[in-house]
């Protein structure tokens, strides 16, 4: 597995894009997209040379990340990339993580399948199966 990206909750998406272009350089690379399955709207940003960041902004109350944005966000998963998520799944298990989501498709990923688990140290850990990102608006 590679680090594929870091996900960031931030209030709201606007300001979220204009803090990581001002204060480090990096520039929105798709346009929102709503994930319906965990009630958030996420955007890429990228930075040459670096890893991509992934803001992720709560859409209602219901959402996993509500609670996290109304006390200021932060830091919220590392994403890995897997060849085989089921196979990594099993393995990560097997050595202490907890499922947190299991394999669903993702929205942001054009429907790549994407997981989530809890690594234990306060690390929740993303796994996604595809470099994909849906609603691109410039190039890789």
């Amino acid at each position: 597995m590679v680090i594929d990206h870091i996900g960031i909750v931030v209030k709201q998406l606007d300001q979220g894009v204009d803090h990581w272009e001002r204060l480090f350089g990096y520039r929105q690379v798709t346009e929102p997209v709503r994930n319906s399955l965990q009630r958030v709207r996420v955007i890429f940003l990228e930075k040459e040379g670096s890893v991509p960041v992934k803001l992720v902004e709560p859409t209602d109350p219901s959402s996993p990340v509500w609670t996290f944005a109304l006390k200021g966000g932060g830091l919220h998963h590392l994403c890995f990339r897997a060849q085989n998520l089921e196979g990594e799944l099993v393995r990560l298990v097997e050595n202490g993580a907890r499922v947190l989501v299991p394999p669903q498709p993702g929205e942001a990923f054009e429907m790549g399948n994407i997981s989530f688990v809890y690594a234990g140290q306060g690390l929740n850990i993303e796994i996604v199966e595809t470099d994909r990102r849906a609603r691109r608006i410039c190039p890789s």
